[in-house]
Formats: C-alpha cells, sequence, structure tokens
C-alpha cells in the first residue's frame, strides 16, 4: 500500500484567516495544496484567478496544484504559472486542444496534470499519459464542494492507477473525500486525494488531518 497524500482544498478554507488554515495543514503534514480555480462558465461557481495564487505563494513554500476548472485554459496558463503554481492542472473538456496545453507548461518546466469528469472515459487520454505528470478523477461534477461521491469512479481509479505503473504519473482524486470515503480511494492505489470540506469541515483540523492519514 503506497503511502497516503492528502491535498488540502483551500476552496473549504476560511480566507478572512488564510494563513492560519494553510499553516494548520502544513504542520500537520501536508506537503502540498490544491487550488480550485473556477470562471463562472465551464463550471457554475466563481473561485478567484491568479493574483490570489499569488498571494498564497507568498504565505507557503508548499507545492501548489492548480486546478483550473476554466473554459479555454490556454489563454490564462502563462498568468498562473508566473503567480506560482508547481503543478497545473487543465480539464480535458474545457480545451479544444491537449497537445498544446500539455506542451504550453512543460515548457515552463512544471508539471502539467489534466482533469476528467465523472462521466468521461480514460481511453480518451490514453494518448496523453506519457506526457503527463497528473491525471486528477473528479469524483463529484466539479463546480462545488461538499457534494456527495460518485462510487462508479472508483472503477476508474483503479484502472488510472494501473496504467500509471507504465506510464509514471501520479493519481489523484477530487471530491467528497472524507472519513466515510477514503479507505475505499486509497484501497484502489490512487496516489493523491483532494480533501476539502471533509477537513476544513472540522473542529480540528489538525486532528482530522490525522484521522484521515491514518484510517
Amino acid at each position: 500500500m503506497k503511502n497516503r497524500i492528502i491535498s488540502p482544498s483551500l476552496l473549504s478554507a476560511d480566507f478572512s484567516r488564510l494563513k492560519e488554515e494553510i499553516d494548520v495543514v502544513i504542520n500537520a503534514g501536508a506537503e502540498r495544496l490544491h487550488l480550485d480555480v473556477m470562471d463562472g462558465h465551464f463550471v457554475p461557481n466563481f473561485t478567484f484567478g491568479p493574483f490570489i495564487v499569488e498571494a498564497i505563494r507568498k504565505l507557503t513554500s508548499s507545492h501548489l496544484e492548480t486546478h483550473l476548472m476554466i473554459s479555454n485554459p490556454h489563454k490564462y496558463i502563462p498568468e498562473f504559472i508566473d503567480a506560482g503554481s508547481d503543478t497545473l492542472i487543465f480539464h480535458y473538456e474545457a480545451t479544444t486542444n491537449i497537445d498544446r496545453d500539455i506542451n504550453l507548461i512543460k515548457d515552463q518546466k512544471i508539471k502539467v496534470g489534466i482533469a476528467l469528469n465523472p462521466d468521461t472515459k480514460i481511453q480518451l487520454i490514453y494518448d496523453y499519459l506519457d506526457a503527463l505528470d497528473y491525471v486528477l478523477i473528479m469524483s463529484v461534477h466539479p463546480g462545488f464542494g461538499g457534494q456527495g461521491f460518485i462510487k462508479e469512479t472508483l472503477q476508474k481509479m483503479k484502472n488510472l492507477s494501473n496504467l500509471s505503473k507504465k506510464h509514471n504519473f501520479l493519481v489523484g482524486v477530487d471530491g467528497g473525500v472524507n472519513l466515510m470515503t477514503i479507505d475505499e480511494v486509497y484501497n484502489t492505489g490512487i496516489d493523491i486525494t483532494i480533501v476539502g470540506s471533509g477537513l476544513y469541515g472540522a473542529t480540528s483540523v489538525s486532528n482530522r488531518f490525522n484521522e484521515l492519514m491514518s484510517k
């Protein structure tokens, strides 16, 4: 069994005391943070742009994985790289040219990831697996935090975990991961879970992080 890696989703953090919210998870053992960028177009919700990523970069040296839930990501990739992202993830469903977007990111020596909505088949990205550092499986429909976990995505996790051994990329899972679902998710062989409300919704965030790591 792989060691668990949890990437706290700052979408669920209290932005009025953001440094505290970052520090509590880093001190608990988190080594990376997940930043959800939504444009109100590709998904119905709207969050923040590069200037907030830049502000977060100033608060931490942790690995920042920026998840672009935005249409036409190629128009904004350079800005999010300049803001300090370490991994940039764009959606298969949002791009008009996967090769172009992968190369845009890799040319800047940043790790590149692609995200798949729950109903998107993994066969659609087979041709790109050798170029990717990260595949993010959405286990909820993107756009809002706190949704219920879609169990049908577990098979996709198993299949991609097997493929990752040959093609050498990380597999992340985003959506509905909490104390009730985390064991089932890690049992598929994936590497990283994105946890938002299942972590920041707890009375003690540090205790909850430890619970999620040790279940």
